[in-house]
């Protein structure tokens, strides 16, 4: 898939929309100039919203098509904004309401998803996390992002999902790389725990759980983030600072090859769990 970083073509789609907003305007055959005096804007928002420094709001947008002349433009216009806006979302934009907002907030999405194919190079999954592994992870997000502190109400949201593991409508193919496994979340405790959990929800039908060998070589232009794909109609993508949403079909097919990919690369089954073995006995 492309090298192009996530946040690069989101600035890209806001680029495509200000061009876009810049033939209307000269299709009518007025200045930037003209159009901000009718619209009583300063002179420069026309610049700013042309070269994609600023995002047009609803009403900018049906201003902008009302006076130059094609007021019917503003429903496509105001969709594809707002999906340049929800695409690219920094995390304390998500969490300022609190972690359980956050974590409630994916639930409708989750519901109506049948296929997940899951790749974490990071954390274990939180479909597969113990309560305590969670808790430790938000503790850290907390922490770091100095969010409002819900993290046990974010916790019990979690765990109450889980129980779409068991519901027979659901499927879960995870990969995850297997220094995931080794890296120490919480205490020891807590990751043996959630490593041994990691083996018996392994058995479960619902899931498929690969794990990439340490060492184990990748093809060129290879994804470094954390993704799921929900059935073939979304990707999200957690990046250090936002969450990416992809809607794009061709978007979309790429990171289904990344993923084919990396399950080919994985080891399953018994190989998985012996790798899981091994990183329980090394906290030992």
């Amino acid at each position: 898939m492309s090298r192009s970083s996530p946040s690069s073509r989101v600035q890209e789609a806001r680029l495509a929309l200000g061009q876009r907003l810049r033939e209307i305007r000269k299709d009518s055959g007025l200045t930037a100039r003209a159009l901000a005096a009718r619209a009583s804007w300063h002179e420069s928002k026309c610049s700013r919203l042309e070269h994609g420094h600023t995002m047009p709001s609803d009403a900018d947008l049906r201003t902008w098509t009302l006076y130059c002349g094609v007021p019917e433009l503003a429903g496509d216009l105001i969709a594809t904004a707002r999906g340049i806006d929800g695409a690219y979302v920094e995390w304390r934009r998500i969490e300022r309401p609190g972690l359980k907002r956050a974590q409630e907030a994916v639930r409708p999405l989750f519901e109506r998803t049948r296929r997940f194919r899951m790749y974490q190079s990071c954390v274990i999954p939180g479909i597969l996390q113990t309560a305590e592994y969670t808790r430790a992870v938000l503790d850290t997000i907390v922490a770091l992002r100095d969010v409002h502190n819900d993290v046990e109400e974010a916790v019990a949201v979690r765990m109450e999902r889980q129980s779409m593991l068991h519901t027979g409508h659901h499927r879960f193919a995870i990969v995850i790389e297997e220094w995931v496994l080794r890296s120490l979340i919480g205490d020891v405790d807590v990751m043996a725990t959630q490593l041994r959990r990691l083996i018996a929800l392994a058995s479960i039908p619902s899931v498929s759980l690969g794990v990439v060998p340490l060492g184990r070589l990748r093809g060129g232009g290879w994804p470094v983030e954390s993704f799921t794909v929900y059935d073939d109609a979304q990707v999200n993508v957690e990046l250090v600072s936002a969450h990416l949403t992809v809607t794009s079909p061709g978007e979309i097919d790429a990171y289904v090859r990344a993923f084919t990919e990396l399950e080919e690369l994985a080891v399953h089954g018994a190989a998985a769990r012996a790798l899981i073995t091994s990183a329980i006995d090394a906290l030992e």
